[in-house]
């Protein structure tokens, strides 16, 4: 797993022992990267399921200003902090559960990753919650990585859904905030 452009560009970012955390695979991210290149450049991001931290960090090396990640292991909120450093780029770590720190968020946001863990219902409770709390910004985007099979609701109040992009068996799916 590397940074694949920007300030950090194949910079190795060091990835977990174990199954706990699954990272978005390159080819899938590269194409993400794809998707939103335009709205990269000075965005504010919140990477809420961290693990690795890959997704906020290739933002970061790609321009952002600023990425705050979330996990609620304190391992994987070291690990984060370990790729940081790898990659000479500067991020906030928070360690906790995401649903808390949704709840008591009072920052606004321009990207949001949620890549959470794929046999869960966190990817569903955290877009809800999302657009409950108003923390994305207007035309700010929700990435969301889930498998092929796990179905999204189309339509949130105020958020337009883009349609599903396909990378075996992953499905990535972009809602803007309108």
């Amino acid at each position: 797993m590397r940074v694949i452009t920007g300030t950090a560009r194949g910079v190795q970012l060091k990835t977990p022992e174990g199954m706990l955390t699954r990272p978005t695979a390159d080819r899938v991210k590269e194409a993400l990267f794809s998707i939103i290149n335009f709205d990269i450049p000075g965005a504010k991001v919140l990477d809420l399921f961290g693990g690795t931290g890959q997704l906020g960090i290739e933002a970061l090396s790609r321009g952002a200003e600023r990425s705050v990640f979330v996990d609620a292991r304190e391992d994987a909120c070291k690990l984060i902090r370990e790729n940081l450093r790898r990659t000479k780029l500067e991020g906030t770590v928070v360690r906790s559960d995401y649903m808390d720190y949704l709840n008591r968020c009072k920052e606004t946001f321009s990207i949001i990753f949620l890549d959470p863990p794929y046999a869960e219902e966190y990817l569903e409770n955290a877009i809800k919650r999302i657009t409950e709390i108003d923390i994305l910004q207007t035309d700010g985007i929700i990435v969301a990585e889930r498998p092929v099979g796990k179905e999204l609701p189309w339509e949130f109040d105020g958020y337009q859904r883009s349609k599903d992009y396909k990378y075996g068996k992953t499905l990535l799916t972009i809602y803007r905030k309108l």
